[in-house]
């Protein structure tokens, strides 16, 4: 199969859908990989990387996407790559199409397939190709939230640990998934009270059994988030329904309930956020102010810290990338179901159902492309 690797060019991203060791992996299996020059420099890797591993340069974007059958890439294409997807070529990348229409028709126009990372789902529920990411979220969303608690910055004036003889900073964590599990590790390993909300009780139970000692768990309903925000410093947005808009568990007259420098960050935004006030934010301008709330809502925050995102993004996705490139992706999804759950929009219809629901679209069966 011919893959291209075209450069990120959203604001402020500079993440690559692969690495030199992905492009590798793929090339000594019997595959052309296209990459674009520069593409890997904003994650540390350079053009001769790539090269040495067999991969070929290509100077512009729009020569890889006319080259390959299958773009791999980190974000959804943005406007000024629309018009460069043709019709039967490959998207594997994040989409998050439920919280944008205006993607979601462009996708269907193209005629093109698109493989989401993030509804891929293994029989256990987990989402393999999300969960890097929603650990180095998790992780930052404390490391963001620390920061803007300080007072120059407009936060509480609070250090999340404390010291002795002064209390440390409360963080409440809406969600007790991988971002959710993520932050509240850091928050607790840093010294903070921690209280984690989600709705299934055998998970509060298991993290309840792993969590260190200044981590407690709570049930997630409005009663019990309307009573815990108005005495905590931060409170991160954790909550994900794979595929779908995330549920707004923060409305906008609950902020009135905050103190004045609260930090809100809401990882979920992009699936259209958890928090009512949240819109996507970019690390150059990451927050806004409401109520005298902070808001923090940047919409790829994993791409402040390429490295690792890339390494961790291709160890999750390569073996996938394998699999689709040996087989074809129609061969490659009907082998494995996780895959085909990845299946969101195929040659201008929708086959995911969350996608079609989200903006009362017509929905067809991903089994009528697979037979």
């Amino acid at each position: 199969m011919i893959i291209g690797v075209p450069k990120e060019i959203k604001k402020n991203e500079d993440r690559v859908g692969l690495t030199p060791a992905g492009a590798k992996e793929l090339v000594k299996r019997g595959h052309e990989v296209y990459v674009q020059s520069s593409a890997g420099e904003g994650s540390g890797f350079t053009d001769n990387e790539y090269e040495s591993t067999g991969a070929v340069l290509l100077s512009t974007i729009e020569e890889v996407y006319s080259t390959a059958q299958m773009i791999i890439k980190v974000k959804e294409p943005i406007e000024s790559e629309y018009s460069l997807i043709k019709e039967d070529q490959l998207l594997f990348t994040y989409f998050h199409f439920a919280s944008y229409q205006p993607l979601t028709d462009a996708m269907i126009k193209s005629k093109s397939v698109c493989l989401a990372y993030e509804t891929v789902e293994s029989k256990d529920r987990s989402l393999p190709l999300l969960i890097p990411m929603s650990e180095v979220a998790g992780r930052m969303a404390i490391q963001e939230g620390a920061k803007y608690l300080e007072k120059p910055l407009k936060g509480r004036g609070i250090l999340l640990g404390g010291v002795p003889g002064v209390p440390p900073a409360k963080v409440l964590v809406l969600g007790g998934g991988t971002v959710g599990t993520n932050a509240a590790k850091m928050a607790a390993g840093l010294g903070a009270d921690v209280t984690i909300m989600d709705l299934n009780l055998a998970r509060l139970r298991y993290l309840d059994d792993i969590m260190q000692p200044n981590v407690r768990t709570v049930m997630s309903n409005e009663y019990n988030i309307r009573a815990m925000i108005g005495n905590h410093d931060l409170i991160i947005g954790a909550v994900l329904i794979p595929g779908a808009k995330a549920p707004s568990l923060i409305t906008r007259d609950m902020l009135k309930s905050m103190r004045p420098g609260t930090v809100l960050v809401d990882v979920a935004v992009d699936q259209g956020g958890c928090i009512e006030t949240c819109s996507p934010t970019t690390h150059e301008d990451p927050i806004f102010i409401i109520d005298d709330v902070i808001h923090y809502c940047v919409a790829n925050m994993p791409g402040a810290v390429p490295y690792t995102s890339t390494v961790a993004l291709t160890n999750a996705t390569l073996p996938y990338a394998i699999e689709i490139a040996g087989k074809g992706w129609k061969q490659a999804c009907r082998d494995r179901e996780d895959l085909k759950l990845g299946l969101n929009i195929i040659n201008g219809h929708i086959v995911y159902k969350a996608v079609a629901e989200a903006f009362d679209l017509p929905y067809t069966d991903v089994n009528q492309f697979l037979n």
